[in-house]
């Protein structure tokens, strides 16, 4: 599928110029900063030299004070504490490291992980039971709960009290629970407005800790967890998240918990980690527990001491995402065929498939995999339950929430944001469903939203790209939403040899410019442009920079994201 090359927008050339002159690099990478809204040498300092005493006061956060207060008394008052969270990466990660924290307090704790099939999403009323059958006077509710009125208030009738720690919007009221910790209320005046819920559990320790004069590092021991949730969750990789995943990836890379320190034995990858490999190798296995099983065995492998059965878990939750794997590409296999056969669904502007004997673990994958084919937005229904689950995904620039918000009327639930959401219906409106959805989309959808697009950060030549560039260029890291790798193009290239074929659909390149080196690529999924590419044709690329690190030997390689042949300027 053809993409769309667009250039980001131009900014100012002083301010370029002096943050190169300033920072001694290249022009490019300091028009990079400066799209990035890093304009003078103070931001820059922050940027590339992410300092961990520069954490927000926790107490800044609206509720803080009075959380504390409450732990405070249960554990002076022996209290049973109840650590309760989602079942994602983001909930079991928050869980482990509250868990883990506050176990080094009181023997009084334990965890607890709503089951995805049987109880859903968030607080669940099975959940509140348990607590109050064994008698938690205490929850602590991590990466959810900040929608869960009625569940709160029935909590308060057994004397059950909960303190809530999210991170997703709040609705109009919020739960009467003795404190809510979330930075998007609108009366919270917390600096920082877009941490990961185990970013909200870290700050809560992290108070804990101030106030108690405890040691620093009885919770940054946790940053490598609150890494992970980050780079799982897809929050912006800026401000405090960058601090954190910053030094929470130094850890991973150095020093991991014995639970992730096993499950990157098993992935097969134990160093080098950078975010994205997080979000690929150790994020999916981690997800693979709640979707295939119970999320409860993640959280028993994080939260492992070095004597501990780190091992043996992570050798489960490994088969736990070959399991997945293989249901993602049976699922995924069978929904192409379904739109392959179907000439209505083809050239339509939606993807809406339903089988109902697909496992809904793994909807939500596969209906990112149809979105990646057909570039449209895509809802992948199974039967849960007795009713119809959804996983929904949109394509950039689509309001995909409140295309949903205009079939309401068909559903029984749905929630989300605008490129991810989920939903709940009777089998009944399956079909006219999918029709709804299809004419809100087609009427308010433009052709240009239906092609992808690639953003180009910077034009380069290839001259310009050498050691130090390249040294500069990985200080921007980690990398991230609202600081992804920079995209460079590069016009009137030329192949230094032939193209060769690589695995399925790639192509391994090298290419050269006049006065310039040879520069080795990688082109994955780029495989129709192999007989494309001639000696002596000019094309242009669009590529990240990245280092290839095989066998112990490292190289600077380009990862080729676009191709445009007899494209000069």
């Amino acid at each position: 599928m053809e993409k769309r090359w667009v250039q980001a927008s131009n900014c100012n050339d002083d301010t370029i110029n002096t943050i190169a002159e300033q920072l001694n690099i290249d022009r490019s990478l300091a028009q990079i900063l400066v799209q990035r809204n890093i304009c003078d040498f103070d931001q820059a300092k922050d940027f590339f030299r992410p300092d961990i005493t520069h954490l927000h006061n926790p107490f800044l956060m609206k509720d803080m004070d009075v959380a504390i207060e409450r732990i405070e008394k249960a554990l002076a008052s022996h209290e049973k504490i109840l650590i309760y969270g989602d079942y994602d990466v983001d909930g079991t990660t928050s869980v482990a490291l509250a868990y883990s924290f506050f176990s080094q307090l009181t023997k009084n704790i334990e965890y607890y992980i709503p089951d995805r099939y049987l109880e859903g999403y968030g607080i669940s009323t099975a959940g509140i039971d348990y607590a109050n059958e064994n008698g938690f006077s205490l929850i602590i509710a991590l990466d959810c709960g900040i929608k869960s009125i009625d569940k709160v208030d029935y909590a308060n009738t057994l004397n059950i009290d909960f303190i809530i720690c999210d991170h997703h919007l709040p609705g109009e009221f919020l739960p009467k629970a003795v404190a809510v910790l979330d930075p998007k209320r609108n009366d919270c005046d917390y600096p920082f407005k877009e941490l990961a819920g185990c970013g909200i559990g870290f700050k809560l320790a992290q108070a804990y800790a101030q106030k108690h004069n405890l040691p620093k590092e009885t919770y940054l021991k946790y940053l490598d967890l609150v890494m992970v949730s980050i780079a799982a969750d897809i929050v912006p990789v800026v401000g405090e998240n960058r601090i954190l995943a910053y030094y929470g990836l130094k850890k991973l890379n150095t020093n991991p918990c014995e639970g992730l320190r096993a499950l990157m034995e098993v992935s097969g990858k134990t160093e080098n980690y950078s975010i994205t490999d997080v979000v690929f190798t150790l994020g999916p296995r981690i997800n693979a527990a709640g979707r295939i099983d119970h999320a409860k065995h993640a959280v028993a492998m994080l939260i492992c001491e070095i004597d501990g059965n780190s091992l043996e878990q992570s050798v489960e939750i490994n088969l736990k995402n070959t399991e997945r794997k293989t249901y993602d590409q049976d699922i995924t296999r069978e929904a192409l065929a379904l739109i392959g056969d179907s000439e209505i669904l083809i050239n339509r502007k939606t993807t809406v498939v339903y089988n109902e004997n697909w496992h809904k673990g793994v909807i939500g994958i596969v209906a990112s995999r149809l979105t990646e084919k057909y570039y449209r937005p895509t809802i992948v229904l199974t039967m849960s339950n007795g009713h119809i689950a959804g996983s929904c995904r949109s394509v950039f620039g689509f309001d995909l929430y409140e295309a949903l918000s205009g079939c309401a009327h068909l559903l029984d639930q749905y929630g989300g944001h605008k490129f991810a959401a989920g939903l709940t219906m009777q089998a009944h409106n399956v079909e006219a469903f999918a029709h709804k959805f299809e004419e809100i989309v087609a009427g308010t959808i433009t052709e240009e939203l239906l092609t992808p697009m690639i953003r180009i950060d910077a034009e380069v030549e290839l001259a310009q790209i050498d050691g130090k560039f390249f040294r500069v260029l990985t200080q921007m890291g980690p990398f991230g939403p609202e600081n992804m790798s920079p995209i460079f193009v590069t016009h009137n290239v030329y192949l230094a040899q032939q193209a060769m074929p690589v695995g399925a659909n790639h192509l391994k390149i090298s290419i050269k410019q006049q006065n310039s080196p040879i520069f080795e690529c990688i082109a994955f999924g780029l495989g129709e442009f192999q007989n494309l590419l001639q000696p002596k044709v000019p094309f242009s690329v669009c590529y990240t920079i990245e280092e290839n690190v095989w066998k112990d030997k490292r190289r600077m390689q380009l990862n080729i994201k676009g191709i445009k042949v007899n494209e000069q300027k």
